[in-house]
C-alpha cells in the first residue's frame, strides 16, 4: 500500500507535448493551427502548475529529430516560437516563472537565438517556478555533450560528473513525466534524468490537455510508491517516526 509521505505534489513535472498535428487534422485545419493551440495549452498548464506549487516544469517543444519534418512546418514552428516567447514573457513575469531554453542552439537562426536569450534574461529574477522549454533537444545529444564537457575538463568520467554537465543540471530530476497523445514511449526525452521518474500516459492530445487532465496525472503520481531500488518494507520502516516507535513499544 502506498504511503502518504512519499506522495506529495511532485516538485518537477516533465511533459512530452504530443498530438498538435493530429488535433488539427481531426478538425481539417493546417498543422500550424494545432501548434498554435498547443501554445494555449502550455500557457494553461504553466498557470496550473504554479498554482499547485510545482517547482519545475519541463516541456518537450522541439526534438532533435523534428528537423526531419517538412521544411515549411519547421520554419512555421520557428516563427511561432519567437512570437510565443515575446508574447508570453509578461505573463511569466507576473506569475513568477523563470524561463530556460534547453537544447543545442547552434542550428537556430540568429533571430531565434536572440529571442530565446532575451526571454531568459527578462525572467531571470523570478523564483516561484522554473519553466524549461526543451527546444532542439535530445536525450542522447544531452549525454554526449555532457561527456564531452567532462572529458575536456580532464575530470574522470563518473556519473556525478556527467550529471553536473547535463543541460538540466540547474534543476533536480523529474518526479513525474507525462506524455499526451496516446503514444507509449518517451522519444529521446530526458533519458538520463528520467531513470527513476514516474511515467503517466494519456490519450488526450496536447491541445486538449486541461487542468482536469493535469490533476488526474498528479493524483496518479500521489498514489504510487517511489522506492528508488529499495523494497516497500524498507520505505515503510523509514517513514515510522521515533515517537511512533516509542508509542508502539509502550
Amino acid at each position: 500500500m502506498a504511503s502518504n509521505a512519499l506522495h506529495n505534489m511532485p516538485q518537477h513535472v516533465a511533459i512530452v507535448m504530443d498530438g498538435n498535428g493530429r488535433w488539427a487534422a481531426k478538425r481539417f485545419l493546417p498543422r500550424l493551427a494545432g501548434h498554435q493551440q498547443g501554445v494555449v495549452a502550455l500557457r494553461r498548464c504553466v498557470k496550473a502548475c504554479v498554482e499547485r506549487g510545482v517547482g519545475v516544469l519541463t516541456v518537450f517543444a522541439f526534438s532533435s529529430e523534428n528537423w526531419n519534418r517538412p521544411a515549411e512546418e519547421v520554419s512555421s514552428l520557428m516563427e511561432l516560437l519567437v512570437h510565443a516567447v515575446v508574447n508570453e514573457v509578461p505573463d511569466l513575469q507576473k506569475n513568477g516563472v523563470r524561463l530556460y531554453f534547453v537544447g543545442d542552439r547552434q542550428r537556430l537562426s540568429a533571430k531565434v537565438q536572440a529571442a530565446l536569450s532575451s526571454a531568459e534574461l527578462s525572467t531571470a529574477s523570478q523564483s516561484r517556478m522554473v519553466l524549461n522549454v526543451c527546444f532542439n533537444y535530445g536525450g542522447r545529444w544531452d549525454m554526449a555533450q555532457a561527456a564531452q564537457k567532462v572529458a575536456a575538463s580532464g575530470q574522470p568520467i563518473t556519473e556525478l560528473a556527467i550529471d553536473r554537465a547535463l543541460a538540466l543540471a540547474h534543476v533536480p530530476d523529474p518526479d513525474l513525466l507525462i506524455r499526451t497523445g496516446g503514444e507509449l514511449r518517451i522519444s529521446n526525452f530526458l533519458l538520463w534524468q528520467a531513470a527513476y521518474t514516474e511515467l503517466h500516459f494519456t490519450d488526450k492530445l496536447w491541445p486538449e490537455f486541461d487542468v482536469t487532465a493535469l490533476d488526474e496525472a498528479l493524483q496518479v503520481y500521489r498514489s504510487r510508491e517511489r522506492r528508488f531500488g529499495q523494497s516497500s518494507a524498507q520505505i515503510q520502516a523509514a517513514e515510522v517516526k521515533p515517537s511512533d516507535q516509542s508509542v508502539k513499544a509502550a
